[in-house]
This record gives C-alpha cells, sequence and structure tokens, in this order.
C-alpha cells in the first residue's frame, strides 16, 4: 500500500452518491430510507485492486448539484487522482449535469491523466429515464467507464471502485529508454 489516493465523488443531488459509498463501504446501507442532502463527508476506505494489492482511497463525498449549486468547487478539481461521476438512471437531469462536471474536470485538469468512472445508479427502479446507450455512447466519446449499479447489489457496486483503484495505483510503467529514465523498484507489502 503506497499513498492514500483522493476520489471526488460528484453528481447531482439525490443521485445515489452517499447511498453507494455507504453500501461499500459499510453495507449498512437500506433502500428506502430517507435521505439527507450531503454537506461533505469523507471516507477512508482500503479496497483490492485487481492485481491483489490493497490500496487506501479517500473519497470526497460531495455536497449534490443542484440549480442553486450548480458547480463543482475548484479545489475538488485540483486536489482528485480519480472521480466518480454519479447520476441516477431515473433522473435526466443528472445525467446531463455529469456531463457538464466531465467538461469542468478536463478544462481544469488541462487535459493531465486523471482517472474517471461514471457510475448509474437505481438500476432496480422502473421509471428509467436515462436510456443505458445512450450513457455508453457518451462514455465512449468521453473516455471514461462506465457501470450501472444498485445499492441492492453490493457486489457488483464493488466493480466500479475496484476499477478506478486498479486504474489509479497501476504500477509505472518501464521507460523506452531505460538508461534515461527512473528506475521503478517494486515492492509487495502484505497488509498484516
Amino acid at each position: 500500500m503506497g499513498k492514500t489516493s483522493k476520489v471526488v465523488v460528484c453528481g447531482q443531488v439525490f443521485s445515489g452518491k452517499t447511498a453507494a459509498l455507504e453500501q461499500l463501504i459499510y453495507g449498512t446501507h437500506t433502500a428506502g430510507t430517507q435521505l439527507f442532502p450531503t454537506i461533505e463527508d469523507i471516507y477512508v476506505a482500503n479496497i483490492e485492486t485487481d492485481r491483489g494489492v490493497r490500496e487506501k482511497i479517500r473519497f470526497y463525498d460531495t455536497a449534490g448539484l443542484s440549480p442553486s449549486n450548480p458547480e463543482l468547487p475548484k479545489h475538488y478539481i485540483t486536489l482528485a487522482d480519480g472521480f466518480v461521476l454519479v447520476y441516477s438512471t431515473t433522473d435526466r437531469d443528472s445525467f446531463k449535469r455529469i456531463d457538464l462536471l466531465k467538461r469542468d474536470i478536463d478544462a481544469a485538469r488541462e487535459k493531465k491523466e486523471v482517472t474517471v468512472v461514471a457510475v448509474g445508479t437505481k438500476t432496480d427502479l422502473k421509471d428509467r429515464k436515462v436510456d443505458l446507450r445512450e450513457a455508453q455512447n457518451w462514455a465512449q466519446k468521453e473516455k471514461v467507464r462506465l457501470f450501472e449499479v444498485s445499492v441492492r447489489d453490493r457486489k457488483a457496486l464493488m466493480d466500479p471502485f475496484v476499477f478506478l483503484a486498479s486504474k489509479m495505483t497501476q504500477p509505472q510503467t518501464k521507460s523506452r529508454f531505460p538508461a534515461l529514465g527512473p528506475k521503478v523498484k517494486q515492492t509487495s507489502i502484505n497488509d498484516s
């Protein structure tokens, strides 16, 4: 386990950001419970990557965006190693919001490498307003990995976060010019 990666979880108000994090980390969210808008919360979790290494991730659960609070504060964009853009499959406006968020991230980060995943929530509900094919086309165009989940299925909910942790913490690749590039020493640390 190396440095703690910082991930900003953002999206429209009531898109399911906090429910997804609480179910992922604690397994305690009950679908259908009364929801309250998040001001800001921080969650820390150790996530096992697809390489079998446990990585420490600090999740910044941001206040939901709305017409009265339309933009993600810039300090979140600059501190993040990764982003989870959350939309509800039952709310078309929330899907439009993640497109705006992605544009803000790209503009502020000046195309610097950052890992972004999009997560569509509430797939277990019947009143779907965001077509899966449309979401897939958007994700492909934006070069973002798309996942659609329900907080009722904790195992499937883990997939986007394992992907994110794995991608953010990939070991550096060797330089094309080994004599000129930095030497990378890889060690394995057991979390005991």
